[in-house]
């Protein structure tokens, strides 16, 4: 068959022939994919940089996909972290990580959306016991996931949702989307506004991390109108900084809780078990989606191709 093919850390992915794989476990089944994104998870696993990454060549890289079952159902699916990645004309899908899609739902939009979109999902709905009503801060709302973060917040029930990021073209966007207030993480002043802005929320989903908040924790815990109201930080990425340093009194100074939301703090079988609920969001429109399509042929330009704020990337074999 077909993939795209890491050679090297430090290179794209090439598109070349690789071993077709073959189904042999129990719930195992070969399908033909339609689409997979091209998200920042699948390209840190592609120069070996994911937490995951076992810095094994040549690999195909792709953490999930829709594809097509011998039998013609559409089914949208995760790939295990020891399985051949995604973004190949075949692959093999373990049933159990997988789900059916909707009638009529577009391969390309699923496969761009499912993967951000369950980050903060899965936080909301899992990690977290957020209920309508409540008030949310997305933290690096700028990027396709951040984006998402904010419209899901409001479909879940959020009577009010902040997002913050530097990018002023994204920002603007994100009013559009659904956030009642946009912050812009720049100027001396910055985390002063984001503190008045977001003082009060009940949660934090943060794409971020590193120097961004560590200066945002203080700053929304000095402007809380009651410190003993708890505040729950969910860290889902690292696009800032893999590290914080935490000063001991943020942790006494007030009712903060700090977690996280990713592979290992949710189980495979609880992280499936969102999914259908969330392909249906997607494939009814509810969400604003907006893919880019490309011939897996043509991965080594899509792999450094800039996009447009708000795209992803998706192959198509």
């Amino acid at each position: 068959m077909h993939a795209a093919v890491v050679h090297s850390f430090d290179s794209p992915p090439r598109f070349d022939s690789f071993p077709t794989p073959s189904a042999s476990g129990e719930h195992e089944i070969l399908v033909d994919v339609l689409a997979a994104g091209l998200h920042p998870r699948v390209r840190s696993a592609a120069d070996g940089s994911h937490y995951t990454s076992e810095g094994t060549l040549p690999l195909i890289p792709g953490v999930d996909a829709v594809g097509r079952t011998p039998e013609g159902e559409l089914i949208y699916f995760v790939a295990p972290d020891d399985a051949l990645g995604t973004m190949a004309e075949h692959a093999v899908v373990d049933r159990r990580r997988a789900i059916t899609l909707p009638a009529g739902a577009d391969p390309a939009t699923v496969a761009a959306a499912m993967n951000p979109a369950m980050s903060s999902w899965v936080a909301l709905r899992r990690r977290v016991s957020f209920r309508p009503g409540g008030s949310v801060l997305v933290l690096g709302a700028t990027g396709n996931a951040g984006q998402l973060a904010v419209q899901i917040a409001g479909r879940l029930g959020a009577a009010r949702v902040i997002g913050a990021g530097r990018d002023p073209q994204r920002l603007d966007l994100l009013k559009g989307l659904g956030a009642d207030e946009v912050v812009a993480l720049d100027g001396d002043d910055a985390f002063d506004r984001l503190g008045r802005a977001a003082g009060d929320v009940d949660v934090v989903i943060d794409y971020l991390w590193g120097t961004p908040t560590e200066q945002a924790m203080p700053a929304l815990l000095t402007a809380r109108t009651d410190r003993s109201k708890a505040l729950t930080w969910i860290q889902i990425g690292s696009m800032a900084g893999r590290e914080i340093t935490l000063p001991s009194f943020l942790l006494r100074a007030g009712n903060l809780t700090v977690m996280g939301s990713g592979q290992g703090s949710v189980t495979t079988a609880g992280i499936v078990a969102e999914l259908p609920s969330l392909a249906e969001e997607i494939a009814s429109g509810a969400l604003a989606v907006d893919p880019l399509p490309v011939p897996l042929n043509q991965v080594e330009r899509a792999w450094n191709t800039p996009v447009a704020p708000g795209r992803r990337v998706v192959l198509t074999p």
